[in-house]
């Protein structure tokens, strides 16, 4: 019997996955903390706790399988944006997931959108949701991406062009993106662009994922049941593992390949 059939949700084990064959490290970055709350649901369920929530399942599942796991933040406790970027160039990983949920700010507007959006990074949003949904999540940075001066979109625009993650954070984006989507039954908001601070400097794929809308009447209760955090997890753990597959697989045939 194969390693993935006595795995459970057809997971492989993330330890043979990189071709330099060392243990795979993931930071998981739990959105908010402490004083910033995020966003929240009717019944004042926060997005904090959701984030924090997850990232510790994930964790959990991914150390299972095999992967070194470090977490930006650990327990309810405030983190600065910088200090979360900071921890990410400190702590040299394979790749970075920071997870969100959602909102919306009517009361019309909260109940008729729902869904699940992947992020990449990208000096431009790629609309005008997008925009909005960086704006809130960079808010409590004084100058954010999206409305700071040349000197910031200059980091940006060098750190994309440097880096070849960034062709690897849209690979892992649609992996994630399409596993969350066929377990959840959710919305499809698509995969997208925007200037999230949280991503800036990372120098391994990054993403970020708003898991849903925590401000929707039906999927807001939805978020805070376990079992649907389960398939959540569950389904990130598989687009984790896909990407980390597709990648070793590239590099391995590209050492085999004569230089």
């Amino acid at each position: 019997m194969s390693v993935r059939a006595l795995l459970p949700f057809a997971t492989a084990l993330l330890l043979s996955v990189p071709a330099h064959g060392k243990q795979p490290t993931v930071i998981i970055d739990p959105g908010h903390g402490g004083g910033q709350a995020g966003a929240s649901s009717a019944s004042g369920y926060r997005e904090k706790n959701l984030s924090l929530q997850l990232a510790q399942k994930l964790g959990a599942e991914l150390e299972k399988l095999g992967a070194k796991v470090w977490l930006t933040r650990e327990k309810d406790a405030h983190l600065p944006l910088a200090d979360r970027v900071a921890f990410s160039r400190s702590h040299p990983a394979d790749l970075f997931i920071s997870l969100h949920a959602n909102s919306m700010p009517t009361q019309w507007a909260r109940r008729r959108t729902e869904g699940i959006e992947t992020y990449f990074l990208s000096a431009n949003a790629s609309g005008e949701e997008a925009r909005k949904t960086a704006a809130r999540e960079n808010a409590e940075v004084q100058a954010a991406p999206e409305a700071a001066g040349d000197d910031t979109l200059a980091f940006i625009l060098a750190d994309l062009q440097r880096s070849e993650a960034h062709v690897d954070s849209s690979r892992l984006a649609y992996s994630v993106h399409q596993k969350l989507v066929a377990a959840t039954g959710a919305t499809d908001r698509g995969v997208q662009q925007a200037p999230f601070y949280v991503l800036m400097g990372v120098e391994a794929p990054a993403i970020l994922v708003e898991v849903g809308f925590i401000s929707h009447p039906t999927e807001g209760k939805k978020l805070q049941d376990a079992k649907y955090q389960d398939l959540i997890v569950q389904a990130l753990a598989e687009g984790v593992t896909t990407f980390l597959e597709q990648v070793g697989a590239r590099d391995t045939k590209a050492e085999a390949e004569p230089k």
